[in-house]
Formats: structure tokens, sequence, C-alpha cells
């Protein structure tokens, strides 16, 4: 019998490298994208730990907390961290010490809780997390262990004993919900932290089978994605306006570790630790050019490396929408400090990223023994960049790309997993 605190269905959630989502299906009706933030159905992963009022904010409210300088930490791409040493690090959050793997469930909790308000104040009976193919490449015992710390951080968030589901399989079962007939489909979800990639056979009659073991024909997938391409981008235009590459009295390049683990999401809040903020002054007798520093600085002292990270993504997804150069904005940090990011510096700077992406899509297809896909489904942020979809377009000349509801389409899926 079913617990009180229950209501039959699946819920599915997409806990994301940059933005999460979940959905709720009931027995024999469609799938439903639930609200996480005010009406919005997508919410950013990311948390706000305001220090001077004590409380914690989620998602847009996070990120706006943190922007308009409120004292405090942000914290974004946890999920990066699944995996990794770092996770069961700790770190003080509001005067006591907790481990990122709790913070992960801190926000995990938050879902299951707006999923809870939505649903008359009870959670699904099962619970379905999607993981992508690999957490960490080409490593199975941590890839096992970072699925393990995810299923406990679930626990811990009061959503019980969880199962999970591919992220492409469960966009492949959303895109399945609108054929009209069969089709061989490459699903391609490019995440914030990884891109994933199935070829599965869809359709109406393929959807009436409980066991699909049999429609997919292969799935690969590699630790790129949109955190990525910022990382890339970062480095590229605006570290070198704190000192990258930049050559110092005695002939050498200034130390580069700070300005990659300043472009790296995950990496930036040990940035401003103590032993880090003295390490990052030291650095000042490796400078020609003082300013350089001093805008270092600024930007650790201020504790802006997220703000500066921030400036850069949302440059690289205009320049991508808009097909012209998008301005890096950078005036808090000092009036009329140039930096863009053009479609060329799109090319240039992610072309060996995205060839690593490409020949991942084109591994799947080639395993899954088939010669070309019907179609290209495109799921995930990131699948949205142009520059993507144009390398796509070259390793698979005239299969149609479709689009699917890039923030919310693997969470649908879940819920029918």
């Amino acid at each position: 019998m079913a617990s009180l605190l229950t209501v039959p269905g699946t819920l599915g959630i997409d806990f994301g490298t940059s933005n999460s989502a979940a959905a709720f299906r009931a027995p024999g009706q469609a799938a439903r994208l639930l609200p996480l933030e005010g009406a919005a159905t997508g919410m950013p992963t990311a948390l706000f730990f305001n220090t001077e009022e004590h409380s914690t904010h989620f998602g847009r409210d996070a990120m706006q907390q943190y922007l308009a300088g409120e004292e405090g930490r942000l914290m974004r791409s946890l999920k990066s961290l699944l995996g990794s040493s770092l996770l069961m690090e700790k770190t003080a959050v509001h005067q006591q010490l907790m481990s990122y793997q709790d913070i992960i469930a801190i926000f995990l909790k938050r879902v299951a809780d707006q999923a809870r308000a939505s649903l008359d104040g009870k959670l699904p009976q099962r619970v379905v997390l999607g993981r992508p193919v690999h957490f960490v490449d080409a490593h199975p015992e941590r890839d096992q262990q970072a699925q393990d710390s995810l299923a406990a951080a679930a626990r811990a968030a009061g959503l019980g004993e969880v199962s999970f589901q591919l992220e492409p399989i469960a966009a492949a079962l959303d895109y399945e919900q609108r054929l009209t007939q069969e089709q061989l489909v490459l699903v391609v979800d490019i995440g914030g932290g990884t891109s994933d990639f199935t070829v599965v056979r869809l359709g109406p009659e393929q959807a009436k089978h409980a066991d699909r073991t049999q429609d997919i024909l292969a799935t690969t997938g590699v630790h790129i994605g949109g955190t990525d391409f910022d990382h890339r981008l970062n480095v590229a235009q605006v570290m070198p306006l704190l000192g990258y590459k930049h050559i110092g009295p005695r002939g050498r390049e200034v130390p580069s570790g700070v300005f990659f683990d300043l472009s790296t999401w995950h990496l930036i809040q040990w940035l401003y630790a103590a032993k880090s903020m003295a390490a990052a002054r030291d650095l000042k007798s490796d400078y020609s050019d003082p300013q350089l520093h001093q805008r270092l600085m600024k930007v650790l002292e201020w504790r802006e490396g997220h703000r500066l990270a921030d400036a850069v993504e949302q440059a690289k997804i205009a320049a991508s929408q808009s097909h012209a150069a998008a301005s890096i904005a950078l005036d808090w940090l000092e009036d009329g400090l140039p930096a863009e990011i053009s479609p060329e510096v799109l090319q240039q700077q992610l072309q060996a990223l995205l060839l690593q992406v490409v020949e991942c899509a084109q591994e799947c297809v080639t395993l899954a023994g088939v010669a070309a896909p019907d179609a290209i489904y495109l799921t995930g942020g990131s699948s949205a960049l142009r520059t993507l979809r144009d390398a796509l377009a070259v390793a698979f000349p005239g299969v149609p790309q479709v689009e699917g509801d890039l923030f919310g389409g693997v969470a649908t899926g879940l819920a029918y997993a």
C-alpha cells in the first residue's frame, strides 16, 4: 500500500551542472514540468549563502544576491565535484562545516520541496535522477562512486532510494512523445559539464514496450560541456587583462594556476581561502605591469570571480545568438576595459573542444552500426551554441537537426523512464 505521503507516479529530476529541472508523470498521463522557482520550471544550479542574514538562496535568486553585492558565498557547478576528492572536503556554511556532498543535498532538498508543493504536499512513489554517460571519463570506479554520492545526497534530501537513467536516453524518451512514425535518432545532450550521445530507435510502437533495451543501439559520452567552453573563452579573452601570459621583470610568464582556477566555475570559491589569497598577493613581483596585478587582486578581494565568469557566459550566449561580437561586461572591474567574444573567437577558441565532442557523436553512430541517423535531437543548454550545430552539420551532412526543450527535456524524459 502506498504511503500517505506519496502520490502514484514518477518524479524525474535533472540535476545539472548549470541548470536543473523536475517533471512529474502520473500513471497513464503525459509528463509535465514542475515549477522550481516562481513560475519558472528551470532553475540555475546555484546556491548563495547570505552570511549577514544566515539565509540560503537558490537559482536566479542566488545569482541576484551575489551580483547585488550581498555578503556571502555563491556556489555553482557542484555536479562537477561528483567523483572527485573535493566532494567530501569541508567548508564553512552558516557557522558550521559541511561537505560539498551535503551542499548538493541542500540543493536537492529544495527541488524536492518545490516538487512536493506542486503535488499537494506529497512526493511521487518513484524518483528517477538523470546521470551522464560518464561522470568521470575512463575511470569506472570513480564513476560509480559519483553515482553513489549523488544517491546519498538524494537520500539526505528526503528523496528516498532513487533510480538512475542516462540523460541522453531520457531525452530520447521525451522526443519520442511527439513522433508519429519510427525514426533512428542520434540524441545530442550538451550540458554544462558533459556531452552525451545515444543512438536509439524511437516511435509510437516502440513506446508501448516496457523494456527498451533492444532499441538503444549505442551510448557514448565525454566530460566536456558548457562550463569547459566558458573556461576556454575566459582564459583567452579575459585572463590576459589580469596578467595571464604576461611577461614579468625576470623574463618569465606570471604563474598561470590562479588564472585557470579563476576561469573554472567550481574552483573559484577556493581562491578566496587565506592561503590562496596570500599566494595571489605574492605574485606582485612577477608582474612588470602593476595594473594587471591590481585587477587580479580586485577580483579576488571583492570575491567577484563568479561575476566575471557569468559575464563571459552571457557574452558567449549573445555572440552565438546574434552571430555578432558581444562585449564582456567588465565595467564593474574597470571603466572601459575592452573585452568581447565574436563568432570568430568562438570558432577559434572552441574548435579543439568541439572536435572532441563531435568525434564522440560520430563514435556513437559507428558503434550503433548505422550509416547515419534519421535525425539529430538536440537538448541541453549548451546545444544551442551555433558553432556546435555547424560542426554537427559538417559531420552529419543532410541530417535534420531538431531542437528539443533545452532545459526541460531530460527531466520530462526521466519521468517517462
